[in-house]
């Protein structure tokens, strides 16, 4: 099953009105990403969200509200997993789902700690961001993909992110990837909750004609 999260714009709320539309249209998992919020601030957001929906968040920060508010799970930054407080702070969220932004194949290869997924970016040039072009060679990236698909041992789930939308979604199933996390595609387009149903059912496609092998 190729798999999409979304993940929060980070310098306004404006996505709030469509979240309950696209949780009943499938999304499964919301990243909230609000770098330089303040704890109340994040904690607001979140109540903000119909209870039903709040085990599908993952935070990127103030992780105690986690099992404060029963949400869903962490996402660690690179600077969160040198945090000396890190061991403690994962006994704490005990079975929450925990992620991380990897951003080098090496990093990809050579980590350690099992994670229930981790992303890897930019894999296509970011619609969010201009200035976030991919330098990723992705014949290499499809290699390194299918060598982790058939290790022994821990396999970790890698989702594309950086540029996802509907014209590339089946090309990241294709590389290998488990899933995409989108962020541009779907906050930027007029009608949010059309954007993502619409990248839903190419990535379902997709994921048909790989196991069909058409």
């Amino acid at each position: 099953m190729f798999s999409l999260l979304a993940i929060t714009p980070h310098d306004d709320t404006a996505e709030l009105p469509w979240l309950t539309s696209l949780f009943a249209n499938g999304l499964r998992r919301l990243h909230v990403r609000k770098p330089g919020w303040s704890r109340a601030e994040l904690a607001d957001y979140v109540q903000a969200i119909a209870p039903q929906y709040r085990p599908r968040l993952a935070l990127h920060s103030h992780y105690d509200l986690v099992p404060e508010l029963g949400l869903g799970g962490i996402h660690l930054t690179e600077t969160a997993r040198r945090a000396p407080g890190l061991p403690r702070l994962l006994r704490r969220l005990g079975g929450s789902s925990v992620s991380a932004s990897l951003h080098t194949l090496a990093d990809l290869q050579q980590h350690r700690r099992r994670y229930n997924y981790v992303t890897l970016s930019p894999i296509f040039n970011s619609i969010s961001k201009e200035d976030y072009l991919s330098s990723f060679d992705l014949a290499q990236v499809q290699a390194v993909l299918h060598k982790l698909a058939t290790r022994p041992g821990y396999r970790p789930q890698v989702l594309a992110l950086g540029g996802i939308e509907a014209a590339n979604v089946a090309h990241a199933r294709q590389l290998g990837f488990a899933g995409a996390a989108v962020l541009g595609s779907i906050w930027k387009s007029p009608d949010p909750v059309a954007s993502f149903r619409e990248l839903a059912a190419q990535a379902s496609a997709a994921s048909q004609s790989f196991h069909t092998g058409s």
